[in-house]
């Protein structure tokens, strides 16, 4: 995906929580402390945009005492006094006039002229020093925390798949997951407001914060180098819980954005990231440090990946048309480089074997790749679309079955078996250009579609003929 598309509405990233990881119910989200806030600050978290938006709340507030009054005062002017057939409207009515002045909406918003003593017991002890001294903040349970048509809507059953969607909406940005139920009924369950325009998700279950595993996600930007951590079991969160990267931008003349990202799920603390900058980094959530930066590409890296079999292994693509392996069991060696005449836009380790992965194209095709040949050329090549082939996807319940999206606005399914490409299927969601496609894992022929249009489609792929022919009866 380019990261220097017009950003205006989309769907960029996509992918699925595991079912079991998430908790049942969501943490309620503990305001952040007057130090956090200056550190975010002071690194340039903060920004002067999340300000505006502050600001714009506010002038929200305004809009709502205006309209108060304003409903108010339609109040006193529309109450009337029937008198036989004719009726005469009083604004005059004394019972009306103590009702206005009790209200004093003139004076709604007007606190200048209001001393409080903060600490006094005038009204009501409305402030305290500390939330520890608050007795409605004590009092408050997480199962106080939600009205009872909010538990329903966030309350997890074990059917329930959670999808993970990054999105852009009018030039606000958001990260969201949403509770599929079904095709009739997919509904958001959380939502957060990010800083930045969001680019890449990986999710991952480092236990950041105790226990034996978490409900993470990370997330990439346009335009920055930060990484941010959210924790994905607290609702109404406002900050990150771990950033990566924070305030390191070195160069305003190079674009920082981070592409991709990878977890490794065997070294649940590593996390790897592709950038524009044109590097490869490697980082350790737990402790914030960038263990590892490789500079072995030529041009923006535009995509990266652990092997499922071998996790010291990483796999990287990137626009100088070039896809690098490298391998943590042996620094020395300088890794294997394959060509591949067109700049990736996404790759894919093959589910089941460690020794063979599928790239994809900014001309449309997708190759694939043994590292075990020793020419270094494809064991095939796919002319797969007529854009470019933005994202790719493999089944890991039928390994052959490959999705690919693409910026030509259709989704298709490739069968690989003996390397030997076959196509199966076209789906056109109606949503654009497609960003991202990802494959279930537990409902492993569920296919989320993040694209242009800023919406989550979910394509059930056995709803389709030729697909339901071929792979019905392996339904797990």
């Amino acid at each position: 995906m380019d990261s220097t598309k017009d950003m205006l509405r989309m769907v960029s990233s996509v992918s699925w929580i595991p079912k079991g990881a998430a908790k049942v119910m969501l943490d309620a989200a503990e305001p952040p402390s007057k130090e956090k806030i200056q550190e975010l600050i002071n690194n340039g978290t903060l920004k002067k945009s999340t300000l505006s938006d502050m600001y714009e709340e506010e002038e929200m507030d305004d809009v709502e005492v205006a309209q108060a009054k304003a409903v108010a005062k339609s109040f006193a002017k529309s109450c009337t006094i029937s008198n036989g057939a004719s009726t005469s409207t009083s604004s005059t009515d004394p019972e009306v006039v103590k009702f206005m002045k009790e209200l004093d909406m003139d004076n709604y918003d007007d606190d200048e002229d209001d001393e409080i003593d903060l600490f006094s017991s005038g009204r009501g002890d409305l402030y305290y020093p500390s939330n520890d001294m608050d007795p409605y903040l004590n009092n408050n349970t997480d199962d106080d925390y939600y009205d009872s048509d909010d538990v329903e809507a966030i309350t997890l059953k074990p059917t329930d798949s959670l999808i993970i969607c990054a999105r852009v909406e009018d030039g606000i940005n958001y990260l969201e997951v949403y509770n599929y139920e079904g095709p009739q009924n997919m509904y958001l369950r959380e939502d957060i407001i990010l800083s930045n325009p969001p680019l890449c998700t990986a999710w991952l279950d480092c236990p950041l914060k105790g226990g034996d595993k978490g409900n993470f996600v990370a997330i990439g930007f346009k335009g920055s180098p930060t990484i941010e951590i959210w924790d994905l079991d607290v609702a109404k969160e406002v900050l990150p819980c771990v950033q990566l990267g924070a305030g390191q931008i070195s160069d305003c003349d190079i674009d920082q954005s981070v592409i991709d990202l990878a977890w490794n799920k065997e070294f649940r603390n590593i996390i790897a990231s592709a950038s524009a900058d044109k590097k490869v980094k490697v980082w350790d959530v737990a402790t914030g440090q960038c263990k590892l930066t490789l500079e072995h590409h030529t041009e923006v890296v535009q995509a990266v990946e652990w092997n499922h079999y071998a996790p010291q292994v990483l796999l990287s693509g990137s626009y100088d048309c070039t896809v690098v392996l490298k391998d943590g069991r042996d620094p020395s060696h300088s890794g294997l480089k394959w060509s591949t005449n067109a700049k990736v836009e996404s790759l894919a380790w093959y589910p089941h074997s460690e020794h063979s992965f599928v790239v994809s194209l900014e001309d449309g095709t997708v190759k694939g790749f043994d590292i075990r040949a020793s020419d270094l050329s494809p064991s095939f090549t796919i002319h797969a679309h007529d854009d470019e082939v933005s994202s790719i996807s493999y089944n890991t319940f039928s390994p052959n079955l490959l999705a690919t999206g693409s910026m030509d606005k259709s989704v298709k399914l490739w069968d690989l078996s003996n390397n030997q490409p076959s196509w199966v299927a076209t789906h056109n969601p109606n949503a654009g250009g497609v960003f991202s496609v990802s494959f279930s894992a537990d409902s492993p022929f569920l296919l989320a579609i993040g694209a242009e249009k800023g919406k989550l489609n979910v394509w059930d792929t056995l709803s389709d003929s030729a697909v339901s022919r071929r792979y019905g009866s392996n339904r797990p």
